[in-house]
């Protein structure tokens, strides 16, 4: 079975069918494709063109949902006490290039045992959770190149 896009999300759907799961780990949502198997042993290949989200649902038929399921994994828990040490914490993961979820008063990253004993080396109230993690921002390093037609602005901060 192929699948090409998502029809709408678990919880929008009548419950009494049978619900087979296909999991997937946080780095593979922006995977456009992928062959999984579901949680009954059938493979299925999906070519979509957007993220993976938890609980989306690839197909429905009469008897059964096939849904996607975002598996949970290690990740550091920073929690922050005030918008300035949310700042710094963005700026130190920022700076290690890892992707971020951030939340009101915490941020997750994927656990990397260096990163976390340098973030409780500089003082942050960090723990090793287990939890599904959804990236909501991904940094990447960039460069520039200033060809005919591409212009941006340089602000000094003097």
């Amino acid at each position: 079975m192929i699948i090409e896009k998502t029809i709408g999300t678990l919880s929008s759907r009548p419950s009494g069918k049978t619900v087979e799961t296909v999991s997937f780990e946080w780095f593979e949502m922006s995977n456009k494709i992928l062959k999984k198997k579901t949680s009954s042993g059938e493979e299925i290949g999906m070519r979509l063109s957007e993220p993976l989200q938890d609980q989306a649902v690839l197909y429905e038929d009469e008897n059964r949902i096939i849904a996607l399921s975002l598996q949970p994994c290690e990740v550091i828990r920073v929690t922050v006490s005030s918008m300035k040490e949310m700042g710094r914490a963005c700026f130190e993961l920022g700076n290690r290039h890892l992707p971020l979820c951030v939340e009101e008063d915490f941020i997750l990253t994927p656990f990397e045992h260096p990163t976390f004993e340098y973030l409780c080396k500089l003082g942050f109230d960090c723990r090793k959770v287990t939890e599904k993690f959804v990236p909501e921002v991904v940094v990447r390093g960039h460069g520039h190149s200033h060809e005919q037609g591409h212009s941006h602005a340089h602000h000094s901060h003097e």
